[in-house]
């Protein structure tokens, strides 16, 4: 499962915090989308990314498939929502790997853990917990 960043997205790990933190979170942007898109078969109506220190949160709205629309319509209300959880998490726990490579390169840290959540609104949720928080140009270093 290769997934190569564009090279705007990549960061320079010779030198000092090359970005700033809007700059990580737009490319985090970028790269989930283009996941979602690869992986997913489309892409999110609206994604955001937040780096918050050791945390990335990124929100995606709009992400159903025309088939998961019609699963949660025909099928029992609690039984599509499962089911709904279920096949994303399944995908989230199989390109895992991927998606911590891609976060990995863009902010220069380690992801440890990765949380998902989904629910029949359309509404995703993707949490990383980073091994340190990364280095961000024209952030106040703290002691």
């Amino acid at each position: 499962m290769q997934h190569s960043l564009s090279r705007e997205n990549q960061i320079d790990r010779a030198g000092p915090a090359a970005r700033s933190r809007g700059e990580i979170e737009a490319a985090i942007c970028r790269e989930i989308n283009r996941f979602e898109r690869d992986h997913m078969g489309r892409g999110p109506g609206q994604i955001r990314a937040h780096l918050i220190g050791d945390l990335l949160i990124v929100r995606l709205q709009g992400v159903l498939t025309a088939s998961e629309k019609q699963l949660i319509k025909t099928q029992l209300p609690d039984r599509g929502r499962q089911l709904l959880k279920q096949v994303r998490r399944a995908i989230i726990d199989t390109t895992k790997p991927l998606l911590d490579s891609i976060v990995e390169e863009i902010t220069g840290a380690k992801a440890v853990s990765l949380h998902h959540d989904i629910n029949v609104s359309g509404d995703e949720f993707i949490l990383f917990t980073l091994d340190a928080a990364p280095d961000v140009r024209g952030a106040a270093k703290r002691s």
